[in-house]
């Protein structure tokens, strides 16, 4: 594993849904902010958490490494979705290692699923009114 020199930050972009995300890594205690808020704070679910950490906790990483994002856009989900994207990007630029066990897992690989739009004469992107035969 190549080691970060303390004073080196590495910084990587993250995309999902409508959501950007900037994660900004350099090496620490394990600590995580996002917005200007702990981890815990901002992310309402326990899930969202765990889908973050993700890439940290399947390449042992986990307290290794302070982490500063901004996600701007989209909701909870698609944040978190870019977040654990970037932070698997940034992973591969500390060491090129990492990236065969991050790829195995599907962490790299960009999740590019969004909302289908609206059409018009109906009441969604495909739901139409209902068919009345008399």
């Amino acid at each position: 594993m190549a080691k970060v020199k303390n004073s080196e930050i590495i910084a990587a972009v993250g995309r999902r849904k409508s959501s950007v995300c900037r994660v900004f890594l350099k090496s620490g205690s394990g600590k995580i902010v996002v917005n200007d808020h702990e981890l815990k704070d901002y992310f309402p679910h326990e899930t969202l958490i765990t889908d973050i950490n993700q890439p940290l906790t399947v390449t042992d990483t986990v307290a290794k490494f302070d982490i500063k994002a901004n996600c701007t856009g989209g909701g909870f989900s698609g944040q978190a979705g870019a977040m654990r994207l970037a932070i698997a990007r940034a992973l591969v630029k500390v060491s090129e290692d990492y990236k065969k066990v991050l790829r195995a897992n599907g962490l790299l690989t960009v999740d590019s699923r969004v909302v289908e739009r609206k059409k018009y004469g109906l009441r969604k992107a495909r739901k139409d009114k209902q068919f009345s035969k008399r």
